[in-house]
């Protein structure tokens, strides 16, 4: 393997990457020559000369328009018809075991404040319950309303996995059987110095980055994740983030539109709060589905209004999708995922031509990451269904603020007031309307609506304002 490493570095302009390789143990010296051994030259030359050693400008294709999208409610007495059929198809995709779930959970709990990966955060506003438990309640919640368990996919990366499969273990799968999770591990690629050069993170490795959430798609390739969907008659994937708790994994709903209408990918949409907010906006151009960026969105566009003063592109991206399982075989049929790759210039570590470890204080090499929604434009037809913001999206990604650990546990707590309160609770409620008990209802009991009017029946529940906090479960 040595010589056939050694010729491909030449070739490439790469032999640096050798320079520590005699002073390396045996170990070392397979672990540096396996990582080389992945890595497609030829493709990579393309990607450094595109995308490193020239910045790739984003093009606003000229014909943009807004992208079509069912609204939340039907409109029209043929959609509420058509609506009816599709929530009646989802269940019984639910009930016949065609949907798996798919979380991408490969962050770490940093910007929280937090040491571990991301899904072991506590979130829950009472009990505590980490994203991870959150989920597994849901799924446990999923087998018992429809009767068949649904198979949890969870892509982790190198740096979070075990300590992701320990918290598992030390839990005991949270009472899932054990047989109903699979981790698998999210891709890497080399970071490249702004000369062109890869970079070493260590003697005895490249400086390895995720590949981003595009990833996914070939990762359940190459894991053999997406042969064992196939094997156990999954036709439908649900796609979401670990960080987004109020995400409704089973949506009957968005399963139903996806089947009727054919699609190979399909996603929520959610209003925009204004015109930047930070959310990909779903656009149309030459009859395909696509996200733009909110940083790539031209301001003229992005504040368009339409004659009721309404926002054009109004439709943002949660990140929230069904995906045709026989889409992704045909996506990763060849081995490769050919989805457009995005430049992020950072500041990474690595180990410089004398051996010593540096941190260094401005960017000094680029990562490059695939986003999962570019594979929308791939697709041969695509679906977007809008949803309520306070129903499906409570992203955790700060300590406090916007998209912070404080605001999902209030909505989390107004999402489960609302559904105490549509089956007939009153709840003690301040002059500006929020709630004055702390409630958390567990997934275990509740997973939609129509659960929460069943358990308020079953167990008589009622609040009162003397109640600092209450758990229903």
């Amino acid at each position: 393997m040595y010589e056939d490493i050694v010729k491909k570095l030449e070739k490439h302009g790469q032999m640096h990457l050798l320079k520590f390789y005699d002073e390396l143990d045996e170990a070392g010296k397979q672990k540096l020559l396996g990582q080389l051994a992945e890595i497609d030259w030829e493709n990579l030359d393309e990607l450094i000369k595109d995308y490193v050693l020239n910045k790739p400008v984003t093009s606003i294709p000229a014909d943009l328009q807004p992208a079509p999208y069912y609204p939340v409610k039907p409109e029209t007495a043929d959609q509420e018809a058509l609506y009816g059929k599709a929530i009646s198809m989802g269940e019984q995709f639910l009930k016949e075991g065609k949907v798996a779930a798919l979380t991408v959970a490969g962050g770490q709990g940093t910007r929280l404040g937090f040491d571990g990966p991301k899904g072991t955060f506590p979130i829950s506003p009472v009990k505590n319950k980490t994203l991870f438990q959150y989920f597994a309640e849901e799924l446990t919640r999923i087998r018992e309303k429809y009767g068949k368990p649904m198979k949890w996919y969870i892509m982790t990366s190198l740096m979070n996995n075990q300590a992701t499969i320990d918290h598992f273990e030390a839990n005991n799968y949270f009472g899932l059987d054990k047989a109903q999770v699979m981790f698998f591990t999210q891709g890497t690629m080399p970071a490249v110095g702004l000369d062109g050069k890869l970079l070493l993170g260590a003697k005895d490795s490249l400086a390895l980055a995720p590949d981003g959430h595009g990833g996914t798609l070939l990762a359940l390739k190459r894991s053999g994740a997406l042969d064992e969907m196939k094997s156990n008659g999954v036709e439908y994937i649900s796609y979401f983030q670990i960080d987004n708790p109020l995400i409704t994994i089973a949506n009957p709903l968005f399963l139903g539109l996806h089947s009727l209408d054919a699609s190979e990918m399909s996603a929520i949409m959610l209003a925009k709060t204004n015109a930047f907010e930070k959310l990909g906006n779903f656009c149309k151009s030459g009859n395909k589905l696509e996200i733009i960026e909110y940083s790539d969105m031209p301001d003229e566009l992005a504040e368009q209004t339409d004659a009721n003063g309404k926002l054009r592109f109004i439709a943002g991206s949660p990140a929230i999708h069904v995906v045709s399982v026989n889409f992704v075989e045909r996506l990763t049929s060849g081995g490769r995922l050919n989805l457009p790759w995005h430049r992020a210039d950072k500041k990474v570590p690595y180990v410089d031509a004398s051996g010593n470890e540096v941190a260094p204080e401005s960017i000094n090499a680029v990562k490059l990451e695939s986003f999962i929604f570019d594979a929308l434009p791939l697709a041969s037809k695509t679906m977007v269904l809008e949803a309520v913001r306070e129903n499906e999206f409570a992203p955790t990604k700060n300590r406090t603020g916007v998209d912070s650990v404080e605001s999902c546990r209030e909505m989390l707590i107004d999402r489960d007031c609302r559904r105490l309160e549509a089956a007939g609770v009153v709840i003690p409620r301040d002059a500006d309307g929020k709630a004055l008990v702390k409630v958390e209802i567990s997934p275990l009991a509740v997973l939609d609506d129509a659960d929460a009017v069943e358990y308020v029946k079953k167990n008589n529940v009622s609040i009162s304002a003397d109640d600092k906090e209450i758990y229903l479960a």
